[in-house]
């Protein structure tokens, strides 16, 4: 059954005293973002502020946005992208701006841009970009002169990444956590151990010197290296210093499949012995016969009043080399290799790797990847072009890639998926970087949620598919808002950040598949980013007005 996008309409609001403003967005529907059914207000914007709603027909504006038959809501935050050095390779954001994004939460799975110490390296698709001249891709900073010798990455800190980030003026808003395996890595290299008592006082002054100069909270990955083999006690020390800064704890559990309800409650007492706010990412039961635990995980949340996040797909992405044996992920990237690399010790994984039940393979897909044919292709078709078994064929790609392969794995229930974005605590996160389908970031193949997330969530609302759309516009804005501790986002309000997103109910739609992900999404119409258009009757305009909130 289709819901209603139009509501009944209440007594129209007193008129507003005559004011000027810089932007007025009249006749419109307006979701505020709080749960609340649409009222007709009309939105007058000073600067990056929302000054007056209600009704300013007696108020004039340098420009007038006509909304009539569409719906004005806040502009939608990300709960959980991976965009941290992207915002500044391509800071038109394009595959976020055109789903009505504008903030994204980075530095997420235990990865973040910064800080930087030590022999860490980022990961493989942030680090093999070239930064030489950041703010040049898209849309140009005229502004940003400074280059740089080498694609390495010219920042260490918090500090200095942010220093970047105004130069390079994206469209979107953006705010940072710490990653643990950032900082891990760093101080402590990729070995399979814990850090020592001087190690972790390291890695607290790093922390602290990253939570004071801007980031958010501390996020870990514990599925992924080195994270996967540090001990409780460690995230508990770290997540008590983002308690004293009133940050957040956000993690990518250290199960999401066999062991997802140990990793619930290991993930539920770290918070706790921390007393810190806590966010489980990307929540889900993976795997079919991990399907059925769905309804525990969900009810070990509810008790702990914790938040968590979600994208509205059924597969999952990540390195193809997630796959390898944990004992083999150990140590860095050229270690990782160099396994891969000696015949004994491939063969060695090749055994263990083809252990596993007939039809194991069938449901995983190529992403990003030099072959160029195998893009967007299933494992078991890449294998017979090679003449390979899967497991060849998998080893084979990861090796000639350098470990840069991406995949793409379905593993999730759809009825599960709708169930877990229901719940009202989740918030909705896409798990990806931006992309755009030009310059720098149009070369690889990634998951559709890049592009598609928050589009097919609301559309899915607007069909009755899921939650009733004033909730659904409560779960990509006021609630990201409130998990995160954004002060005066994520709602239309007097006072409040003009970040605003003006979207046709009747056209809004994903055109983004996993054949062909590079496909903007269509139906909104106009996106203000703190009072600048940078999306205007769906088309993108060369004023960025993103900040770093933190």
């Amino acid at each position: 059954m289709r819901a209603h996008f139009f509501l009944p309409i209440p007594a129209s609001p007193a008129t507003i005293p005559p004011m000027d403003f810089d932007l007025k967005i009249i006749n419109g529907q307006v979701f505020d973002g709080s749960g609340s059914d649409a009222i007709p207000y009309d939105i007058g914007i000073n600067g990056d502020t929302i000054k007056r709603m209600g009704d300013l027909s007696a108020a004039s504006a340098k420009k007038t946005i006509d909304a009539a038959g569409c719906m004005v809501c806040p502009g939608f935050i990300d709960a959980h992208t991976h965009s941290d050095t992207y915002l500044l390779l391509e800071p038109s954001a394009a595959s976020k701006i055109y789903q009505g994004v504008t903030t994204e939460i980075c530095g997420n799975c235990g990865a973040s841009a910064a800080p930087l110490n030590g022999d860490y390296k980022m990961p493989a698709d942030w680090l093999d970009k070239d930064y030489s001249r950041i703010g040049q891709a898209g849309n140009p900073a005229p502004h940003v002169e400074r280059t740089f010798q080498s694609a390495q990455p010219p920042w260490n800190t918090v500090a200095e990444y942010r220093a970047l980030f105004a130069e390079a003026r994206p469209a979107v808003n953006a705010a940072l956590l710490v990653g643990h395996n950032t900082l891990h890595a760093g101080i402590c290299g990729y070995a399979p151990r814990a850090a020592t008592p001087e190690e972790m006082k390291q890695m607290r002054h790093a922390l602290e010197q990253a939570l004071d100069e801007g980031a958010i909270g501390l996020s870990s990955g514990l599925a992924y290296p080195p994270g996967s083999a540090v001990p409780r006690s460690e995230l508990i020390a770290l997540a008590k210093i983002v308690t004293r800064h009133n940050g957040l704890y956000t993690t990518h559990m250290r199960s999401e499949s066999d062991r997802l309800l140990e990793a619930i409650d290991e993930t539920i007492d770290i918070a706790q012995r921390a007393n810190a706010r806590l966010q489980i990412s990307h929540l889900k039961a993976s795997g079919e016969s991990n399907w059925n635990k769905l309804g525990a995980a969900l009810e070990k949340v509810r008790r702990a009043g914790i938040g968590a996040d979600r994208y509205p797909y059924t597969a999952g992405c990540t390195d193809l080399d997630i796959v390898l044996p944990q004992w083999a992920s150990y140590g860095g990237r050229n270690a990782i290799l160099a396994r891969i690399r000696d015949p004994e010790t491939r063969s060695s994984i090749r055994r263990e790797l083809a252990g596993h039940p007939a039809g194991h393979w069938d449901n995983m897909m190529v992403g990003s990847t030099s072959f160029e044919e195998f893009k967007g292709k299933y494992l078991p078709d890449v294998a017979t072009t090679l003449g390979m078994d899967e497991v060849d064929a998998l080893l084979h790609l990861i090796d000639t890639d350098d470990l840069k392969t991406g995949g793409i794995f379905f593993s999730m229930s759809e009825e599960n998926m709708w169930r877990v974005l229901a719940e009202p605590y989740v918030s909705i996160g896409s798990d990806a970087s931006l992309r755009a389908p030009w310059g720098p970031l149009s070369h690889d193949h990634p998951h559709p949620r890049a592009y598609g997330s928050h589009t097919k969530f609301l559309r899915a609302a607007l069909d009755g598919q899921t939650v009733p759309l004033a909730e659904a516009i409560r779960k990509t804005t006021s609630l990201p808002a409130e998990q995160f501790g954004l002060e005066k986002r994520g709602q239309l309000k007097e006072g409040y950040a003009a970040d605003i997103a003006v979207i046709d109910p009747g056209t809004l739609k994903e055109n983004t598949t996993y054949a062909n992900p590079h496909r903007l999404s269509d139906g909104v119409c106009h996106v203000i980013v703190n009072g600048f258009h940078s999306l205007e009757d769906g088309k993108r305009t060369d004023r960025r007005g993103g900040i770093f909130l933190g």
